[in-house]
Order: C-alpha cells, then sequence, then structure tokens
C-alpha cells in the first residue's frame, strides 16, 4: 500500500536528499537482491562488502533514483514483511535510528501483520484470503500513513463493519470496536519457568519465572472501567520487572521499580496489585512480571558415562514437596546428539514408561499426569549405537560426554509463585452482574538438566580460591 501524502512529506523533510520509491516491481526486485533471496551465490561489492554488514533489519536499498533508506524488512516462513518509514528530517548524515521514531511505528505494524498473516501459513487459501483482506484492514489500521492500531487481529475485515462503527470520542484508540451481550471476563495467569541444573559443588543451579496474565473482557460499552487484582500467599516472594499494557490508566510507581536485578530487601513492592484498565475489544496481556522462587519444581540428576562401545545413563526426578501433584503432561526427553541410531537399549525405570523415537536418537520417558507417593522417579539405561546417517541429529555444543535431559511438563490450576487472581476483587462499573472466569498454569520452558559427568555449558560458575 502506497500513500501519497506521506511521500509528500517525506519530499519536504528530506530536501534535496529526497529518494522517491520506485514501482512496486521495481522496489521488489531490488529489496530482493538486497535481501540476499536472488544472486546470494555472486558477490556484489555494494552489497556483500564487509562494510555493509546489517545487524538490524534496516536496509539501504540500491534504485535507479539512488539509496532507498531506511527500509525495514524482515523474512519470515516463507513471507517478506517490509515498510519504508517516514525520516521526518535531511538524510544526509543519516540520523541515528533511534531518532526515527517512524521506525518502530513501521516494525510494529509489521508485527501485527505476521501475526494476523502467520497462523495460516500452511493452508495456502486461508492465508490468500486473509492478505486479500489486508488492504481493508490498513484502511483501518493506518488510514493516513500514521499507524493507529497494529493489532491488525482486532480489526474488521469489511467495509461495511468499518462504517457501521460507532463515533464515540470518549472511546479509546485500542478499542476498536464494541460489544453487545452479558458482560464477561477471562483472565488466565501463565507461568513459565526455565531451569539449568548441574548436580555439580562448584556450579550454581539457575532458574527463572517468567509470568503473563492475559485477559478477555466482553463488556458493553465504548470506555468501560475494569480493576483486577493480583494476589500472593502470606510469605511467597513478591512479583518483579513488572510491565503493564497500555492500556492501564494508573499503577502504584513502586511496582514498577521492584527489579530483579538487585537482590530482595525490605523495600521490595509487596502489593497490592491493583491494575485498573480499559480493555481493548480482543484478548490481550495485561502485565508481565518475573519472580525470584526459591525452588524449582522438579530437581535432578543426569549421569551419562561411556564404557567402550557403550553408553550408561540415570536419570533420577523428584518433584518438590510444596508442587502441585497434578499434571496435565510430564515427561524427560533425553536426545542423543553425533551418533547412530539406538540400535540396543536396556532400561529400567521405577514409574511412567520409555519410549524411542522413530529416529531413534530419543528417549521419551514419559512420566504421566502424577508422581509417585515418594514424588521421586529413577530411570537407569544402557545403549549402543549403529552407524551415524546424515539423518540423524547433530549438535555443536553437546558432543562426548556433554548432555542433556529436558523436561516438559503443564500443571494446570497451579503458579510457582503462588499469584492468583481472586474473581471477587474484580470491578466492572457497568450495569448487571458479569461472568468472572479465573485460571491460571504452570509451564516448563527450556528446563535442562545436564549430565553431572560431562563438561557441560555453564550459565554461572564461581572462582574458587
Amino acid at each position: 500500500r502506497r500513500y501519497p501524502t506521506v511521500e509528500l512529506r517525506a519530499e519536504t523533510f528530506n530536501g534535496s536528499t529526497y529518494i522517491p520509491v520506485p514501482s512496486d516491481s521495481a522496489f521488489l526486485k531490488a529489496l530482493l537482491f538486497e535481501l540476499r533471496l536472488v544472486d546470494d551465490h555472486v558477490f556484489v561489492e555494494q552489497r556483500d562488502t564487509c562494510t555493509r554488514i546489517s545487524h538490524s533489519s534496516v536496509y539501504s536499498v540500491s534504485t535507479a533514483a539512488g539509496e532507498l533508506w531506511p527500509v525495514l524488512a524482515f523474512h519470515k516462513s516463507g513471507l517478506i514483511y517490509a515498510c519504508v518509514p517516514l525520516v521526518e528530517s535531511t538524510l544526509e548524515p543519516r540520523p541515528p535510528l533511534l531518532t526515527v521514531t517512524g521506525l518502530s511505528q513501521g516494525l510494529a505494524l509489521l508485527l501485527g501483520i505476521m501475526d494476523y498473516v502467520s497462523p495460516s501459513r500452511k493452508n495456502e487459501a486461508e492465508m490468500n484470503t486473509k492478505i486479500g483482506q489486508l488492504r481493508n484492514l490498513l484502511i483501518q489500521a493506518c488510514p493516513l500513513g500514521t499507524p493507529l492500531n497494529t493489532n491488525i487481529r482486532s480489526l474488521n475485515s469489511s467495509f461495511e463493519d468499518i462504517q457501521e462503527m460507532p463515533v464515540d470520542k470518549d472511546q479509546p484508540a485500542w478499542r476498536s470496536s464494541t460489544y453487545k451481550g452479558k458482560p464477561q471476563v477471562n483472565v488466565c495467569i501463565t507461568e513459565k519457568v526455565k531451569c539449568m541444573q548441574y548436580d555439580q559443588r562448584d556450579v550454581v543451579d539457575t532458574w527463572q519465572v517468567y509470568g503473563a496474565v492475559n485477559c478477555k473482557c466482553d463488556i458493553e460499552g465504548s470506555a468501560p472501567n475494569v480493576t483486577l487484582s493480583l494476589n500472593l500467599p502470606t510469605n511467597a516472594p513478591p512479583l518483579q520487572d513488572i510491565v503493564v499494557h497500555h492500556c492501564v490508566t494508573s499503577v502504584d510507581p513502586a511496582m514498577l521499580m521492584s527489579t530483579s536485578a538487585e537482590p530482595l530487601h525490605d523495600s521490595v513492592y509487596n502489593g497490592p496489585y491493583k491494575f485498573p484498565f480499559i480493555p481493548p475489544s480482543d484478548s490481550f496481556n495485561l502485565c508481565y512480571y518475573t519472580s525470584q522462587v526459591p525452588v524449582p519444581p522438579i530437581l535432578g540428576c543426569y549421569q551419562l558415562i561411556e564404557e567402550g562401545s557403550q553408553i550408561k545413563i540415570t536419570v533420577n526426578l523428584k518433584l518438590h514437596e510444596s508442587i502441585k501433584n497434578s499434571f496435565e503432561y510430564c515427561e524427560a526427553r533425553i536426545p542423543f546428539f553425533n551418533r547412530g541410531p539406538i540400535a540396543h537399549l536396556e532400561y529400567k525405570v521405577s514409574y511412567g514408561q520409555l519410549d524411542l523415537s522413530r529416529e531413534k536418537s530419543l528417549l521419551v520417558w514419559v512420566i504421566g499426569q502424577k508422581f509417585p507417593k515418594s514424588l521421586e522417579v529413577s530411570l537407569t539405561g544402557a545403549l549402543s549405537f549403529g552407524t551415524a546417517g546424515k539423518e540423524h541429529p547433530t549438535d555443536y555444543v553437546c558432543t562426548g560426554n556433554t548432555a542433556y535431559v529436558k523436561l516438559y511438563f503443564r500443571i494446570p490450576d497451579f503458579t510457582l509463585t503462588g499469584c492468583n487472581v481472586d474473581q471477587h476483587s474484580v470491578q466492572i462499573f457497568v450495569p448487571g452482574k458479569p461472568k468472572i472466569t479465573a485460571s491460571r498454569e504452570l509451564i516448563s520452558s527450556d528446563y535442562y538438566i545436564w549430565n553431572s559427568k560431562g563438561p557441560a555449558p555453564m550459565v554461572y560458575k564461581p572462582l574458587l580460591d
């Protein structure tokens, strides 16, 4: 989509340094060349010289009239997303990227388009339909060249809907449409836990918790007011690194100042965590947070030892007693890189079942939906391998005894911090009794247990005297 008004403004701002945007076909050809998607096997000095190494998604594209800059572009899942942002100054010398406000606006718009299009990339017909609707959606999202709403998924896809949208001076820009019906609010707290465990004396295990509070508010009115409170158990570690959605109208500044970069002390904000906001029409993440929880949910130990042509493994896992013993799924995956297919396997598991992947390069230990009463499970085994082929996985980090077990699990109706939403504390200033639905979950994310008998890559290793 082209905006003559923006091009006229660019000519006014840029003066003698102005480079016009070429025709669509010429621009596409030049962009493909710059992104090395054509003629990538040929060395072209103006594109491939070391002085043109790009550390961002901002490019200078060669056209018949000169170098067109800045062109914001990236390649994702077989599609190219690109725009030419307005620079409200002369282009010689080139201003620093951080001073060009159009770059951040353009990137937000492209990411919104990608979020709208990419879920359909495996269905060609559906994707073609969505791309066909983009022109109508851009009339709403970016009517005169300035992005007003970058959440493309929340917009209506037909002109009829656009014309029926009510004009209300109190309605904020992020409420793209109004809701008719019984008021209801859905809130879901999702916490993800990352972990690196080594079972070594001189290496510190690390774990982090990241939380997101997702909301979907179906409420009548152009600017309804909602207040939501997050609660923590007594003596629970506080929430930190809190980032709020722009629809939040006010928060205690101390809440936003609490950071995990500093050790916990008495001045850390301990709540209450109240968020008054005017919700967007679509689902959105009200806030993000971290927390310094005292223990990881599952403690593990992994030992891999090579004995001649055989490998012997031992895996011990223990669920911490404070964790809810009710999983949607829980499994440990044990990959074997840079080796051939598993030719011989002997094993013993105290709980669950062990499966071998079709490629015979991965053991999947399905623990299931509960740990036993002891909260401990173990696996021992001996393996030998055949000749490695091209189809078998390789890894530059995991060679020899450097290996890991990766855990995958989800615990519904549970958070590691104890964070929850009290349904009775949700305040909605609209007529009628709204239906409030609150849920929470804990999900593993990059949860590694490294071989304690091998030189694992260390996240943190203290200096020894």
